[in-house]
């Protein structure tokens, strides 16, 4: 059987495979080993699975492992909580539509256009479908073309993006990786989002080199800092929200942290 309906699963699986060291789980790292991190014999040990049947998950064979299974994988590799549901949703994943960029319904487009904060809409590949005069005079949105307006090409090919975040542009521009990564794995084969992750990578050795690294994380609300070009450095608190209508659309708003922020 060569079916491989679940390669996002088995690729995630291999990843914190990989990252993983004898060490940190208790094993003698006496052998030589030619590729870094755990063996798959290793983590079906440690998991208390059979290896074949460890090696067909990996393999993005069509299985479908159980609660049971995924728990003690999880355990095994040691994820964190933001890594296990990304697991569990993966090893849940069912075929999705082809991707479409959405549509912002005009009830929300003009929520967002009345807000004095600065706020935006994001569709399932981070596209920016909305936002308003607040926003764009923060963000500069309006840098980027039409077809070019989504969060990962602002951020990693956009060099205002880069201006803006100044010494905290690395760590930023890390954690949307590993945010965009969960979205990202439940399209993995749409060309949609094959071609944007390939042009990213192609474009910049940091996106190129954080991405083969594989983090997920979560978190829709924390606060960013801007070294804005008129107003100095800023910082907000910012949200996110869903939308009712489809939830899909996510709603960004920006509140500023300190009283003199303009």
């Amino acid at each position: 059987m060569t079916a491989t309906t679940r390669t996002p699963f088995g690729d995630f699986l291999r990843s914190r495979r990989k990252k993983l060291r004898p060490g940190d789980v208790g094993l003698n790292d006496g052998r030589r080993r030619r590729t870094p991190g755990l063996r798959r014999e290793e983590v079906a040990e440690l998991a208390g699975i059979g290896v074949d049947w460890y090696i067909r998950l990996e393999q993005g064979r069509a299985v479908s492992p159980s609660d049971a299974t995924l728990d003690a994988l999880a355990r095994a590799l040691q994820l964190d909580n933001a890594e296990v549901a990304h697991l569990r949703t993966l090893a849940q994943r069912s075929e999705p539509r082809a991707f479409a960029r959405e549509n912002v319904p005009p009830a929300v487009a003009r929520v967002v256009a009345s807000l004095a904060l600065p706020a935006y809409v994001t569709g399932r590949r981070w596209d920016i479908l909305a936002c308003n005069e607040a926003a764009t005079e923060l963000l500069g949105f309006d840098r980027l073309a039409a077809q070019d307006r989504n969060i990962m090409i602002y951020m990693f090919l956009e060099p205002e993006a880069r201006r803006l975040f100044g010494a905290s542009w690395s760590n930023e521009a890390r954690r949307m990786i590993a945010l965009f990564r969960t979205s990202h794995d439940l399209h993995a084969g749409d060309p949609a989002f094959v071609e944007l992750v390939g042009r990213l990578g192609s474009s910049s050795e940091e996106f190129a080199k954080w991405w083969s690294a594989h983090d997920v994380r979560s978190g829709a609300s924390g606060q960013k800092v801007f070294a804005h070009a008129r107003h100095g450095v800023q910082r907000y608190e910012y949200a996110t929200f869903q939308a009712n209508d489809d939830p899909a659309l996510k709603l960004a708003i920006y509140t500023p942290v300190d009283a003199d922020v303009v």
